[in-house]
């Protein structure tokens, strides 16, 4: 079947044809592409049509599509144990490595998503410190729970949704918002309710209204006020955990989370989350305290064969870290280069193997607001130029270019000649 055909089918069984509300492409106008298979740097849609991929499944596939290892791993894995609801021996070898690797994890608890892990986490972070509110920075996303939907980026943004429909005020009452970037706003915040307020969490790269680093004296300021009121500072490194680096953002900046939440990545493409921290605090979880959270499937054997197979590979690998650098920093250098060229108003914002595009007026790019500024219909103009150029990119102006171990320079080579061709 077509790509149409199948995405049109779809739509009777599926609310708008997806399970995941991006997926439909509706702000671009391009029907989009139904994936059937994927290798190393490249998917394939039922047409036969080849792209060269920059989404790699929205971060997780930084091994690339269908890595022999994490293959192998999986099957050898489901020959003999799909899911069991108890516990094996597979789930203490992948958290054992995250905690012997990373930096301020000493304990970890697996759950599904990382909508599981960050709405756990604040439960955690609540019950340990026995206050209600948190603080969360507009245009960081940190999952659909109902606390989390007020000024978020990524899908909510690009849908134009305010917040969600479902959502009662009584669950967003203990949501405080400020602005990336600007510690004041935290600091008015922390004033007002200095005495209630659990924890703050933050995207220390955000991806979600495209790619936005954090200020590093941000960050440090940030640490100092939770450490003064002591509330717990939580990093969402869902999408950043094991890419920008291995031990993520917090060892780029030098600047350590009491808790921190993971995904994408941890699972090898398969359906994972994580949340973790210092122990006196992990240890505040059921059983061993009062904090209840629980999942049938967590730890499941077949996912933490393939998070283990991968974090193994990347941390013995740390050369692949330098190949995505290198390669990151050469789209970066191209893309504004065309751009000027061109005269297209552009800001290129980059950590690691995560890229963004802005196509805005502004000089820089460094919270939600800025973001806000892009201009949308130039963006949707550009995106149905690369798709229809084979390069397969997020149809959204707020998310990220992702690059993978298995990109190469001839692959780098053919976004920039896709972009240099691009009329306004």
């Amino acid at each position: 079947m077509r790509n149409l055909d199948i995405f049109n089918e779809s739509k009777k069984y599926m609310p708008g044809g997806v399970n995941s509300p991006v997926r439909a492409y509706k702000d671009v106008d391009v029907t989009p592409p139904i994936i059937k298979k994927g290798k190393g740097a490249y998917i394939y849609d039922e047409e036969g049509n080849k792209y060269i991929d920059f989404v790699c499944a929205w971060g997780p596939m930084i091994l690339g599509h269908c890595d022999d290892d994490v293959v192998k791993a999986i099957q050898n894995t489901a020959a003999e144990s799909i899911a069991f609801g108890a516990s094996t021996e597979i789930e203490l070898k992948l958290a054992k490595h995250i905690c012997s690797t990373v930096d301020s994890v000493e304990m970890i608890r697996m759950v599904n998503s990382g909508t599981e892990a960050t709405m756990s986490v604040v439960k955690l972070a609540r019950g340990y410190t026995k206050k209600n509110k948190m603080i969360k920075f507009a245009g960081c996303y940190h999952g659909h729970a109902g606390g989390f939907l007020v000024e978020a980026g990524s899908g909510v943004l690009t849908e134009g949704i305010p917040g969600s429909a479902g959502v009662p005020k009584e669950s967003i009452v203990n949501t405080l918002i400020a602005n990336y970037n600007d510690i004041q706003s935290v600091k008015v915040l922390f004033e007002k309710y200095s005495d209630d307020i659990a924890c703050v969490i933050i995207e220390p790269v955000a991806g979600n209204m495209g790619v936005i680093p954090a200020e590093k004296e941000f960050l440090l300021e940030l640490r100092k006020i939770c450490d003064k009121y002591n509330s717990l500072l939580i990093f969402d490194e869902v999408m950043s955990g094991f890419r920008v680096a291995y031990k993520g953002a917090q060892s780029i900046y030098g600047i350590y989370p009491d808790l921190i939440t993971y995904a994408k990545i941890m699972g090898g493409g398969l359906p994972c989350g994580a949340y973790g921290g210092k122990k006196e605090i992990m240890e505040m979880l059921s059983p061993m305290g009062p904090v209840y959270q629980a999942g049938t499937m967590s730890g499941n054997p077949v996912v933490m064969a393939a998070g283990y197979a991968s974090l193994t590979k990347l941390y013995n690998n740390p050369s692949v870290y330098e190949n995505m650098e290198k390669l990151s920093q050469k789209l970066q250098k191209g893309l504004l280069e065309i751009a000027k060229e061109k005269g297209i108003p552009m800001v290129v914002n980059r950590c690691g193997s995560m890229i963004t595009a802005f196509f805005t007026k502004k000089r820089e790019v460094r919270n939600f607001e800025d973001a806000k500024t892009c201009d949308a219909k130039l963006f949707a103009k550009y995106f149905e130029h690369m798709i229809k150029s084979g390069i397969n990119i997020a149809p959204s102006q707020f998310e990220a270019i992702f690059l993978c171990t298995k990109h190469t320079d001839e692959d780098i080579e053919s976004f920039l000649e896709a972009f240099r061709s691009f009329e306004l």
